[in-house]
Protein backbone atom coordinates (compact mmCIF):
# COMPACT_ATOMS: atom_id res chain seq x y z
CA UNK A 1 0.00 0.00 0.00
CA UNK A 2 1.40 3.48 -0.89
CA UNK A 3 1.48 5.67 1.94
CA UNK A 4 0.69 9.07 0.37
CA UNK A 5 -2.69 7.42 -0.62
CA UNK A 6 -3.28 7.52 3.51
CA UNK A 7 -5.13 10.34 4.05
CA UNK A 8 -7.65 11.94 6.40
CA UNK A 9 -11.18 12.39 5.94
CA UNK A 10 -12.81 12.65 9.04
CA UNK A 11 -12.38 13.43 12.81
CA UNK A 12 -14.91 12.06 14.78
CA UNK A 13 -15.41 14.38 18.21
CA UNK A 14 -17.84 14.33 20.63
CA UNK A 15 -18.98 17.58 21.35
CA UNK A 16 -22.24 19.36 20.36
CA UNK A 17 -22.56 21.54 17.10
CA UNK A 18 -22.86 24.81 19.31
CA UNK A 19 -19.61 24.37 21.94
CA UNK A 20 -17.56 25.07 18.33
CA UNK A 21 -19.88 27.70 17.47
CA UNK A 22 -19.41 29.82 20.06
CA UNK A 23 -15.14 28.57 19.65
CA UNK A 24 -15.60 30.85 15.94
CA UNK A 25 -15.86 27.84 13.86
CA UNK A 26 -18.64 27.46 11.22
CA UNK A 27 -20.43 24.14 11.34
CA UNK A 28 -23.03 23.04 8.96
CA UNK A 29 -26.37 21.92 9.22
CA UNK A 30 -25.32 18.42 8.94
CA UNK A 31 -22.98 19.16 11.93
CA UNK A 32 -19.74 18.79 10.01
CA UNK A 33 -17.39 21.33 10.13
CA UNK A 34 -15.14 21.95 7.49
CA UNK A 35 -11.41 22.68 7.99
CA UNK A 36 -9.41 23.18 5.26
CA UNK A 37 -10.10 19.52 3.39
CA UNK A 38 -10.62 17.76 6.34
CA UNK A 39 -14.40 17.42 7.96
CA UNK A 40 -14.55 17.52 12.03
CA UNK A 41 -17.78 15.66 12.19
CA UNK A 42 -19.46 16.61 16.07
CA UNK A 43 -21.27 13.69 17.39
CA UNK A 44 -22.06 14.80 20.50
CA UNK A 45 -21.57 14.59 23.99
CA UNK A 46 -23.67 10.85 24.16
CA UNK A 47 -20.48 9.30 22.19
CA UNK A 48 -18.16 9.98 25.14
CA UNK A 49 -15.65 12.67 25.40
CA UNK A 50 -13.07 13.89 23.04
CA UNK A 51 -11.88 12.86 19.52
CA UNK A 52 -13.30 9.61 19.76
CA UNK A 53 -12.53 8.27 15.93
CA UNK A 54 -11.73 9.40 12.61
CA UNK A 55 -12.25 7.99 8.88
CA UNK A 56 -9.01 7.73 6.43
CA UNK A 57 -8.79 6.68 2.62
CA UNK A 58 -6.90 4.34 1.00
CA UNK A 59 -7.08 1.92 3.84
CA UNK A 60 -8.76 -1.59 3.40
CA UNK A 61 -12.49 -1.96 4.49
CA UNK A 62 -12.02 -4.25 7.19
CA UNK A 63 -10.04 -2.24 9.09
CA UNK A 64 -12.10 -0.87 11.97
CA UNK A 65 -9.18 -0.17 14.36
CA UNK A 66 -6.24 1.55 14.25
CA UNK A 67 -3.49 0.63 17.91
CA UNK A 68 -7.28 1.09 19.94
CA UNK A 69 -8.26 4.26 17.88
CA UNK A 70 -11.89 3.75 16.09
CA UNK A 71 -10.96 3.68 12.45
CA UNK A 72 -13.50 3.56 9.63
CA UNK A 73 -12.52 3.39 6.00
CA UNK A 74 -13.59 6.37 3.46
CA UNK A 75 -13.77 6.77 -0.30
CA UNK A 76 -15.27 10.29 0.27
CA UNK A 77 -13.36 13.26 -1.56
CA UNK A 78 -12.08 16.46 0.89
CA UNK A 79 -14.31 19.02 1.53
CA UNK A 80 -14.76 22.18 0.52
CA UNK A 81 -12.94 24.50 2.97
CA UNK A 82 -15.14 26.54 5.00
CA UNK A 83 -14.28 30.07 6.34
CA UNK A 84 -14.24 30.43 9.89
CA UNK A 85 -14.96 33.60 12.36
CA UNK A 86 -12.00 32.50 14.36
CA UNK A 87 -9.54 32.48 11.41
CA UNK A 88 -8.84 28.93 11.14
CA UNK A 89 -7.63 27.86 7.71
CA UNK A 90 -6.67 24.08 7.88
CA UNK A 91 -5.74 21.88 10.23
CA UNK A 92 -2.09 21.65 11.21
CA UNK A 93 -1.71 18.18 13.42
CA UNK A 94 -3.27 15.81 15.63
CA UNK A 95 -1.82 14.73 18.88
CA UNK A 96 -2.24 11.10 18.89
CA UNK A 97 -0.84 9.57 22.76
CA UNK A 98 0.75 5.92 22.55
CA UNK A 99 1.31 3.89 25.38
CA UNK A 100 3.42 1.86 23.12
CA UNK A 101 5.32 3.56 20.54
CA UNK A 102 6.24 0.86 18.63
CA UNK A 103 3.25 -1.05 18.66
CA UNK A 104 1.64 2.16 17.16
CA UNK A 105 4.54 2.46 14.97
CA UNK A 106 4.11 -0.99 14.00
CA UNK A 107 0.05 -0.70 13.14
CA UNK A 108 1.08 2.47 10.81
CA UNK A 109 3.23 0.39 9.42
CA UNK A 110 0.93 -2.53 8.25
CA UNK A 111 -1.24 0.63 6.76
CA UNK A 112 1.90 1.43 4.63
CA UNK A 113 2.26 4.56 6.74
CA UNK A 114 6.11 5.59 7.69
CA UNK A 115 7.47 7.85 9.91
CA UNK A 116 8.83 10.98 8.43
CA UNK A 117 10.90 12.35 11.60
CA UNK A 118 11.44 11.59 14.95
CA UNK A 119 11.97 14.74 17.74
CA UNK A 120 12.61 13.83 22.03
CA UNK A 121 11.80 16.05 24.89
CA UNK A 122 10.42 16.30 28.38
CA UNK A 123 6.88 16.63 29.32
CA UNK A 124 6.48 17.21 33.05
CA UNK A 125 10.31 16.58 33.72
CA UNK A 126 9.34 13.18 32.00
CA UNK A 127 11.52 11.90 28.42
CA UNK A 128 9.07 11.66 25.95
CA UNK A 129 9.29 11.24 21.97
CA UNK A 130 7.46 12.71 19.38
CA UNK A 131 7.38 10.61 15.78
CA UNK A 132 5.61 12.21 13.19
CA UNK A 133 3.79 10.86 10.09
CA UNK A 134 2.21 12.74 7.42
CA UNK A 135 -1.67 11.49 6.22
CA UNK A 136 -2.76 13.81 3.21
CA UNK A 137 -2.60 17.68 4.66
CA UNK A 138 -2.91 16.57 8.38
CA UNK A 139 0.17 15.52 10.24
CA UNK A 140 -0.60 13.03 12.98
CA UNK A 141 2.19 13.42 15.95
CA UNK A 142 2.85 10.06 17.82
CA UNK A 143 3.73 10.97 21.34
CA UNK A 144 4.74 8.79 23.98
CA UNK A 145 7.87 7.48 26.21
CA UNK A 146 10.71 6.42 24.59
CA UNK A 147 12.30 3.67 26.65
CA UNK A 148 8.85 2.08 28.31
CA UNK A 149 5.87 0.35 26.79
CA UNK A 150 2.39 0.26 28.52
CA UNK A 151 -0.79 -1.59 27.67
CA UNK A 152 -3.91 0.11 26.63
CA UNK A 153 -5.48 1.65 23.63
CA UNK A 154 -3.93 4.56 21.89
CA UNK A 155 -6.03 7.71 21.36
CA UNK A 156 -6.34 10.90 19.87
CA UNK A 157 -5.73 14.16 22.00
CA UNK A 158 -5.77 17.63 20.94
CA UNK A 159 -5.64 19.33 17.43
CA UNK A 160 -3.76 22.37 16.47
CA UNK A 161 -5.32 24.33 13.67
CA UNK A 162 -3.16 26.95 11.20
CA UNK A 163 -4.08 30.56 11.45
CA UNK A 164 -3.21 33.28 9.22
CA UNK A 165 -2.93 35.85 11.98
CA UNK A 166 -1.97 34.17 15.20
CA UNK A 167 -1.62 37.56 17.23
CA UNK A 168 -4.82 39.26 15.79
CA UNK A 169 -6.62 35.38 16.76
CA UNK A 170 -5.88 35.13 20.08
CA UNK A 171 -6.58 39.15 20.43
CA UNK A 172 -9.88 38.06 19.18
CA UNK A 173 -10.53 35.34 21.77
CA UNK A 174 -8.88 38.10 25.33
CA UNK A 175 -8.24 35.80 28.43
CA UNK A 176 -9.88 32.61 26.55
CA UNK A 177 -6.59 31.60 24.87
CA UNK A 178 -2.58 31.44 26.53
CA UNK A 179 -0.64 34.22 25.76
CA UNK A 180 1.14 34.10 22.33
CA UNK A 181 4.62 31.92 21.83
CA UNK A 182 7.19 30.49 19.64
CA UNK A 183 6.19 27.25 19.07
CA UNK A 184 8.63 24.43 18.62
CA UNK A 185 8.36 24.65 14.71
CA UNK A 186 11.04 26.96 14.14
CA UNK A 187 9.81 30.64 13.54
CA UNK A 188 6.21 29.95 14.01
CA UNK A 189 3.96 31.12 17.07
CA UNK A 190 1.21 29.53 18.79
CA UNK A 191 -1.62 30.04 21.52
CA UNK A 192 -3.53 27.31 23.32
CA UNK A 193 -7.78 27.62 23.26
CA UNK A 194 -8.97 27.43 26.58
CA UNK A 195 -11.66 25.17 24.97
CA UNK A 196 -13.48 23.87 28.05
CA UNK A 197 -14.62 27.38 28.51
CA UNK A 198 -16.57 26.98 25.10
CA UNK A 199 -18.06 23.54 26.13
CA UNK A 200 -15.52 21.79 23.99
CA UNK A 201 -13.47 18.45 24.91
CA UNK A 202 -10.73 18.69 22.71
CA UNK A 203 -7.54 20.20 23.40
CA UNK A 204 -7.50 22.88 20.92
CA UNK A 205 -4.40 25.04 19.87
CA UNK A 206 -3.65 27.69 16.99
CA UNK A 207 -0.42 28.18 15.34
CA UNK A 208 0.99 30.83 12.72
CA UNK A 209 1.00 29.53 9.10
CA UNK A 210 4.22 26.61 7.91
CA UNK A 211 7.44 29.20 6.88
CA UNK A 212 7.94 28.69 3.07
CA UNK A 213 11.29 26.50 2.53
CA UNK A 214 11.00 25.37 6.43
Amino acid sequence: MDAATVTVAEFHVADPPESWTRAGFTVDADAVCRVGGVGIRLVGPDRGTGIVGWSLRGVPADVHDLDGVPTTASDASPVTPASHPNGVTSVDHVVLLSPDLARTVAALADLGVRPRRERDGELGGQPIRQIFFRLGEVIVEVVGAPHTAGDGPSGLWGMTYVVDDVEATAKSFGDRTSPVKAAVQPGRRITTLRHREFGMSVRTALISPHILGG
